[in-house]
């Protein structure tokens, strides 16, 4: 046998040898198709749909779940149903899909994939500020409208020199913290603990212990916090109140960190000026949801991370922190249970 056919050989043994890996899906609400050759370096990997159709067979073989877009579901069920399962590993920040305590009780070590995510969270963060502000959605409908004679675009509100207060000032409101900077804006900020004098420094921001300072003060909040239950209902008729009538409301963290009847009610009675939403609970909203009808309102489709560049730096780590447990070497982001 020549030298290539035993390295065919050999390239076919260590294939065989690698890792099953369960997935959600290539495509529709799964991995985009560039980004399974990652996976595919370390492990094997089976759809969710696929392993349906024979969990008996194929159960034990699975030692690491890639859980993408909150995809697949790691409920008891299916954890079960995974006797060999070593890691689960999360596709970005947030984990407040995960039972973590109960999946580590079962010897399931879980990761998520921060830092990797900060700057296109950030930069969706200021996108969806700018155009909130600017109407520029509302600014492209009527430019392409084909009943359009004459400007119609109501007025915007000025970026550059207001107020920014960032409340979750981790490693994304750091980031979205710089990118106002660079409009000139006044940056305050909320957060658990405050941060290091240097970091204040490094993008001039003001540390606001009380958070109702913080709301009275800003012409833009920004939500940025992880989804706890200490954050849950955060934003709700009280805080709104306290904002200016003139402000806008930005939220890139999660949808239930606001109360959003109570943002319906403010919005509509003028209490804030406008919201602008990357995220919303449920995804997507019912088709008749009253946030979806209001005209101050702009909402994407928790799109924070949806970037070619920032896709691939997450899968690369999911894989990373994958094979780190399954070696039983150091994972570099592991979740540990509260």
């Amino acid at each position: 046998m020549s030298r290539g056919k035993l390295l065919k050989q050999g390239s076919l043994v260590m294939e065989d040898n690698k890792p099953w890996a369960l997935i959600s899906e290539v495509g529709g609400q799964g991995y985009i198709e560039e980004v399974t050759d990652i996976m595919k370096q370390h492990f094997q990997i089976i759809c969710l749909k696929d392993f349906l159709q024979n969990p008996l067979l194929h159960g034990p073989k699975i030692q690491a779940m890639f859980v993408w877009n909150a995809l697949p579901a790691p409920k008891p069920a299916l954890l079960s149903s995974l006797p060999s399962l070593r890691v689960v590993a999360n596709g970005g920040v947030g984990i407040d899909h995960l039972d973590v305590s109960y999946i580590t009780s079962l010897g399931v070590k879980v990761t998520n994939t921060p830092g990797v995510v900060s700057d296109a969270t950030a930069d969706i963060a200021m996108g969806l500020l700018l155009a909130s502000a600017r109407n520029i959605v509302e600014g492209h409908q009527i430019a392409v409208n084909p009943n359009t004679t004459h400007k119609q675009c109501r007025m915007g509100v000025e970026v550059t020199g207001s107020t920014l207060g960032i409340i979750g000032m981790g490693h994304i409101g750091s980031k979205i913290a710089q990118r106002g900077k660079g409009f000139d804006m006044k940056i305050l900020y909320h957060n658990r603990s405050r941060r290091t004098v240097e970091d204040e420094q490094a993008v001039g921001a003001s540390y606001h212990d009380n958070m109702d300072d913080l709301l009275k003060a800003s012409d833009f909040v920004m939500l940025a916090v992880d989804l706890t239950p200490e954050t849950t209902g955060l934003i709700s008729h009280r805080e709104l109140s306290l904002m200016k009538p003139t402000a806008t409301l930005v939220n890139i963290s999660r949808g239930l960190v606001v109360d959003q009847d109570a943002l319906v009610k403010a919005l509509q009675s003028g209490t804030i000026r406008a919201a602008a939403l990357d995220v919303t609970h449920p995804e997507p909203l019912p088709r008749d949801h009253p946030l979806l009808g209001l005209p101050n309102v702009l909402i994407t489709p928790h799109v924070g991370t949806n970037t070619y560049t920032t896709t691939r730096r997450m899968v690369q780590r999911m894989v990373e922190n994958a094979v780190a447990a399954l070696k039983g070497q150091t994972i570099p982001n592991e979740v540990k249970p509260k």
